[in-house]
């Protein structure tokens, strides 16, 4: 099965440093993360791309 790259790896620690469990994830890998904290990732990802392709800045 082959994955498709949806975000760059730039903007998950950068999302994962504004939620606050980039340490968690430095420390012991994205598998680490809670299905919470995932969905919240996506949460944020969904609303910077609206953000951009409405124009405005990040």
């Amino acid at each position: 099965m082959s994955r498709r790259k949806v975000m760059s790896e730039s903007l998950k620690y950068e999302i994962a440093r504004e939620l606050g469990v980039l340490e968690k994830v430095r420390n012991e890998g994205w598998g680490s993360v809670s299905s919470r904290d995932c969905g919240n990732m996506v949460a944020k990802a969904i609303e910077i791309a609206n953000r951009n392709s409405a124009g405005q800045p990040v």
